[in-house]
């Protein structure tokens, strides 16, 4: 049987690492896949660069219409990234009746739900494994292996520069900005990191999670998005003291109103597997309602652990290519006309424990007002731990957990409490979740 025929678009750290792949473990893809399965043709402008990885196994081309166009290419694997170009072609691939493969989590969660209708009117297949979690089997576990299962909730760990600054800021006790430069500095931060430290990069693979878990179409405009820029040391420190590590964490869960999902920094007790994941490592907690919890622990990114991904979905695709089109597994899980409009909810209505520290004038009937106000609004205390003033310092800080409550209700309680005369400074709010 003749081999199924690849085209490349783009030939940077995926890329590369998807040809090499394919190269070296041909035999044990030809294996499984059924036939074998190779790259004829690659894309990038600069086309010595190309030819440099290369070298004769594949036609080189500064033209990505040329192998779009290429009756003889099956599957474009798309490596380039962003949502405009990116998009632009992957609708024309489709629309040649090519199978698509993509490590582009922002152009599936902004642009999914187009480009999954356009694949399944032209009855082709869209594979995105290596989108989320880099190497780590998550898309393949939701859609398939957890199929017999009510999802309930997913939280994970799901970018690596984050997790990396959050591991050396607890180790060395030193604040955001001072990490940030040292992640850089050692290729962990891009140049611009704003993606990965603002929850985007974090909040476009949980989009896609979430709809394939719940069944939802992808909405990553409703997503709470928030980042780790204004993390301090301080409450890493308190954190841990109260038995608690902060990760930028990935959430979304269903409840009776409709589906959480959100990113955003939060304490997760230390006796936690995920808790536990240091450096550039990913994680994804899983619950349902049958398995129970599991968890997927591995490379988020990387060459090799991508193309590790990238291929896996090469060898779905050609395994698949010849099945009935009804007969394969959607795209987000669910069957389309069982894709459902459940809302997402708005984050004052998310439900949350808390992590609040406060900045207070150190003398009598503080604890108690704050107390109080946090009774009115029925927002129960969990724990408290409140630093010993120095002699002759008059103000301290006074660190509160509480009980899960709903968002609005803590709003209008912090309120209350910043506006208290004794509070004499922004207070610290972070959400905290406990993954029972």
């Amino acid at each position: 049987m003749n081999a199924i025929k690849v085209g490349l678009l783009g030939i940077g750290t995926v890329g590369s690492g998807t040809f090499h792949v394919l190269q070296r473990n041909q035999a044990e893809i030809r294996g499984r896949a059924g036939r074998g399965i190779e790259v004829s043709m690659v894309c990038r402008r600069d086309v010595a660069a190309a030819r440099a990885v290369v070298g004769d196994a594949a036609v080189v081309t500064a033209d990505p219409y040329a192998i779009i166009n290429n009756p003889e290419i099956d599957i474009v694997v798309e490596t380039i990234g962003g949502c405009g170009l990116a998009r632009e072609l992957v609708l024309a691939a489709i629309a040649q009746g090519k199978h698509v493969v993509t490590a582009n989590k922002a152009l599936l969660a902004v642009h999914g739900t187009e480009i999954f209708e356009a694949a399944r009117a032209k009855g082709v297949m869209v594979a995105f494994e290596a989108a989320v979690a880099g190497g780590i089997p998550i898309i393949k576990a939701l859609r398939e292996g957890l199929t017999a299962n009510r999802i309930e909730w997913i939280a994970g760990i799901i970018n690596g520069t984050t997790n990396f600054i959050l591991s050396e800021m607890k180790a060395k006790g030193l604040d955001f900005d001072v990490v940030l430069k040292e992640a850089q500095r050692l290729g962990y931060a891009e140049a611009d990191p704003t993606f990965d430290i603002e929850g985007v990069d974090a909040a476009h693979k949980l989009t896609l999670m979430s709809a394939i878990a719940f069944g939802v179409p992808v909405q990553f405009d409703k997503a709470y998005v928030e980042g780790i820029t204004q993390l301090q040391a301080a409450d890493i420190r308190y954190a841990e003291q109260l038995g608690y590590r902060i990760k930028l964490l990935g959430h979304t869960r269903r409840r009776e109103n409709g589906i959480e999902l959100r990113v955003h920094p939060t304490l997760v007790p230390a006796n936690r597997l995920i808790a536990n994941v240091e450096g550039a490592m990913n994680a994804v907690l899983v619950q349902g309602d049958a398995v129970g919890t599991t968890l997927y622990y591995g490379k988020g990114a990387g060459a090799e652990p991508t193309a590790s991904a990238v291929v896996a979905d090469l060898v779905d695709i050609t395994r698949l290519a010849t099945a009935d089109p009804d007969h394969r597994v959607p795209h987000l899980a669910f069957q389309p006309d069982a894709i459902s409009n459940t809302p997402i909810l708005p984050m004052e209505d998310v439900i949350s424990g808390y992590y609040l520290r406060m900045r207070v004038a150190d003398e009598a009937g503080v604890l108690s007002r704050i107390t109080t106000i946090l009774a009115e609004h029925d927002i129960s205390i969990d724990g408290m731990l409140q630093r010993e003033s120095a002699d002759g310092e008059k103000q301290t800080d006074l660190i509160i957990l509480t009980h899960e409550t709903v968002e609005g209700r803590m709003n209008k309680a912090l309120a209350q409490m910043q506006g208290l005369p004794t509070v004499l400074a922004p207070i610290v709010r972070i959400r905290k979740e406990d993954l029972a």
